[in-house]
């Protein structure tokens, strides 16, 4: 076996380090396509043919896109120092287990990224009559494809959701939605995890281990708060779900490019029987 102290490296095992789609993935899988939680849609680094040399070049080219992913996932490397021809090349197990680090930072979805701040708002639909009994509304996000959803996830993108009340302060009622809209802040949906910066209020659901991958074709309800406190305690709820518009299968094509967020605002645990999918005004439609 190639590539110990004092040997010579062969192409196939480079090409391991490059290109593996098994354990331990090579850089290809997780910085290249990949499939479901791995990859980030970088350019792929080409493999090697049989006999051919491996020089410096090509493992410079390896260490420097290494170094890129790891800029982002702030992860810190032993094996990347750039080489020139004659030099020796780090052992094995010490590229091995940097490409394992990257790997699974990506798998994470990149939780240790630097956060930046967000970015325009995507979708606003605005309510076209007061609160009664219900607000219900769906909103989309749509990607160029399955493999760019993906890319956005593992590389830590999240989805906002936020929500304002234009009435606050007009009556009971409207108070109780702006507290539970405090409550739950900015909600945050991301590759595998979800969460809400606000705090208080009750919450019946909170699954927070929940992301974009656990999400199906039917909705999941992420997070549930009903108000804890005033006038219409534990009578006015605040629902968000999720769904993608295929199963996640192995991850490619057109699988989960289709995002659907349905935010609902119920007085007694209403339920709409005239809300119809579709709904961008937050009033129920008629039914077709």
């Amino acid at each position: 076996m190639g590539y110990v102290a004092g040997e010579k490296i062969l192409d196939d095992e480079y090409n391991v380090f490059v290109n593996s789609s098994s354990d331990p993935y090579g850089y290809n899988h997780f910085a290249g396509t990949g499939a479901l939680n791995y990859g980030l849609g970088q350019t792929h680094i080409a493999t090697q043919n049989a006999n051919d040399k491996i020089t410096a070049a090509q493992w410079n080219a390896l260490f420097t896109g290494m170094d890129n992913i790891a800029n982002h996932t702030n992860d810190s490397l032993t094996s990347t120092a750039a080489r020139s021809a004659g030099d020796p090349i780090a052992i094995k197990s010490a590229l091995v287990a940097d490409l394992a680090t990257l790997a699974a930072s990506v798998a994470a979805g990149c939780p240790s990224a630097t956060a930046v701040s967000a970015g325009s708002e995507d979708r606003s639909e605005v309510a076209s009559a007061v609160f009664d009994t219900s607000h219900i509304v769906e909103d989309t996000v749509t990607f160029a494809g399955g493999d760019e959803a993906r890319w956005f996830f593992n590389a830590g993108g999240k989805i906002r959701v936020s929500l304002t009340n234009a009435a606050a302060n007009s009556t009971d009622k409207d108070d109780s939605v702006s507290a539970l809209i405090t409550s739950m802040g900015n909600f945050d949906l991301g590759a595998n995890v979800n969460g809400r910066s606000g705090t208080g209020d009750t919450p019946t659901t909170e699954a927070t281990e929940t992301g974009y991958y656990d999400l199906g074709t039917g909705y999941t309800t992420l997070m549930h708060l009903d108000e804890s406190a005033g006038t219409y305690a534990n009578n006015i709820e605040l629902k968000i779900e999720a769904k993608v518009s295929a199963a996640h299968g192995d991850g490619r094509g057109n699988n989960g490019e289709v995002i659907t967020f349905k935010c609902s605002v119920l007085l007694n645990d209403g339920t709409r029987t005239d809300y119809t999918s579709g709904n961008l005004s937050s009033v129920p439609e008629p039914a077709k």
